[in-house]
């Protein structure tokens, strides 16, 4: 899927940042290593150690870097079939998910990697800054996506078109109040941010310290007119809660004029889009600040008579159909003595989620992972999600529930232990861990009715054979030789017509 790159001046350009207004996001320095992190004026980014647990740090030589470029995390393994963080967050709240790149060369190479972008279990962009590092320039993605559990996952995965290791430099989770975007099913759908521009500014400075979402704004100014507010505005009072300064300035034209406006200034792929804009009368406050007009969307009515005070009015879709170059039209009403104006307006894409495995299937998994020793290194995130990046040696079913219905880890050498919770897994058609150096108790399984085949031979379990094997309706291989258990065969198995069993 094509997405707009937003650029983030990293070489000689001040990087405008604010405090971090909610203690229940995450500012991470990724490759920071065991350093405390990084600051970027008040904003204060910590290390990302202890949120993944693969990859490798390195520091970047390219001077006049801001602190959060200068390392970075880089995945060389091209067996995993993805790269996860886990980060704790609030089940069912928003998220703001912003991922920041620069390549700096690390690996040696001339170009950057190409490489997916997973959230949730959902791929949601490719990540390609070739053309902005060319120009010096970093890049930033972003999506907006509630939280389905207690952590939230985000990965990156290599694809057809990945040559080198993939890699990252920050990572940002923002939460978000309920009241902001409140108009999109966040239980099916994501945002990813197109464009979010105020209109009317010049410079380089990409927020600004009275949005306290941490929201990234880029100047957007064409050939019209520009006119500079006279009023403030209480950012509270409007619809997704845009900062004071977004008002600052706006594009206009001339009484009786209609407004046209190019934006955003890339071509857009054809899909569904949320598209929020935001008007203020930048005259003084009196009876007579005000003015009303037409707003069209590639010559589609948008809002029709809309009033512009000085109070200001945001005007939104949430549902919008764009491809290619867009263009809005403001046609003032008439008689009106002033021409339309527009200060900021916003546009994300329209994904729908990819659906999430199991919860139950997601925790036994978990523990899995949390008991082996070693386990594979893109043991992390979804285990079924998306379909060509679920867990090595996992297979799963996509059906109306996503479920995990086999577990193949032969050979790999893995030391560690078989929990209580892989009983869980109920639709588990096949488990086969045999050539590990599991120990400890085989747990009680009686409740893994669709299991056909269990495979824990050539490992170190001791104790007894679980009674509850018996209790497996479908089984027909059970292969446990070359461990230290004693005792016998469940008596239930001994006359089972097609099981082949090995102690």
């Amino acid at each position: 899927m094509s997405l707009i790159i937003f650029l983030l001046w990293v070489v000689n350009i001040p990087f405008f940042v604010h405090s971090q207004a909610d203690p229940r996001g995450y500012l991470l320095d990724c490759g920071a290593g065991e350093k405390n992190g990084s600051s970027i004026g008040d904003l204060k980014f910590t290390t990302d150690e202890g949120f993944i647990n693969v990859g490798n740090i390195t520091s970047l030589k390219t001077p006049n870097l801001v602190s959060i470029l200068s390392t970075l995390r880089y995945f060389p393994n091209d067996s995993a079939r993805k790269y996860c963080y886990v980060i704790p967050v609030i089940k069912g709240g928003k998220y703001l998910v912003r991922t920041t790149y620069y390549y700096g060369g690390f690996d040696g190479g001339q170009e950057p990697p190409v490489f997916d972008q997973i959230v949730e279990g959902t791929k949601w962009g490719v990540v390609n800054t070739t053309e902005d590092y060319a120009n010096g320039l970093g890049s930033y993605y972003e999506v907006m996506v509630m939280a389905l559990g207690k952590t939230l996952s985000l990965c990156l995965a290599r694809n057809e078109d990945t040559k080198s290791s993939p890699f990252i430099s920050a990572l940002e989770l923002e939460y978000m109040d309920d009241s902001l975007y409140n108009s999109t099913d966040f239980s099916k759908y994501a945002l990813v941010t197109v464009a979010r521009s105020t209109f009317g500014d010049d410079g380089d400075s990409i927020t600004f310290p009275d949005d306290k979402y941490n929201r990234m704004w880029h100047p957007f100014k064409d050939s019209n007119p520009v006119v500079e507010s006279h009023s403030n505005i209480t950012p509270s009072d409007f619809w997704n809660v845009p900062p004071a300064k977004a008002f600052h300035n706006a594009i206009t034209t001339s009484r009786g004029k209609t407004l046209k406006i190019e934006w955003p200034p890339t071509s857009l792929p054809s899909a569904m889009y949320y598209i929020s804009l935001y008007f203020q009368d930048n005259r003084s406050p009196s009876p007579y600040s005000w003015r009303v007009f037409d707003v069209f969307l590639n010559g589609k009515n948008f809002f029709l008579d809309l009033n512009v005070t000085t109070n200001g009015v945001t005007v939104y879709s949430n549902q919008w159909p764009l491809s290619g170059q867009n263009e809005i039209v403001l046609t003032p009403a008439s008689a009106i003595p002033v021409g339309p104006v527009i200060n900021a307006g916003e546009i994300f894409q329209i994904i729908p989620l990819g659906g999430k495995t199991l919860t139950r299937d997601v925790a036994a998994m978990e523990e899995l992972a949390r008991k082996f020793n070693s386990p594979p290194p893109d043991w992390s995130g979804d285990p079924c999600l998306p379909k060509e990046n679920s867990w090595t040696g996992v297979t799963c079913s996509y059906g109306e529930h996503i479920r995990v219905v086999a577990v193949n880890l032969t050979g790999m050498r893995m030391p560690g232990l078989l929990p209580p919770d892989v009983a869980n897994l109920t639709a588990l058609n096949h488990l086969w861990l045999g050539g590990n150096k599991l120990s400890g108790n085989i747990p009680e399984l009686g409740s893994l009715k669709e299991l056909q085949t269990l495979h824990l031979e050539d490992n170190q379990f001791e104790g007894k054979v679980p009674q509850s094997l018996g209790q497996l309706p479908e089984i027909r291989e059970i292969f446990l030789q070359d461990n230290k258990l004693n005792g016998h065969i469940p008596s239930e198995l001994e006359n089972k017509k097609g099981l082949s069993i090995q102690m």
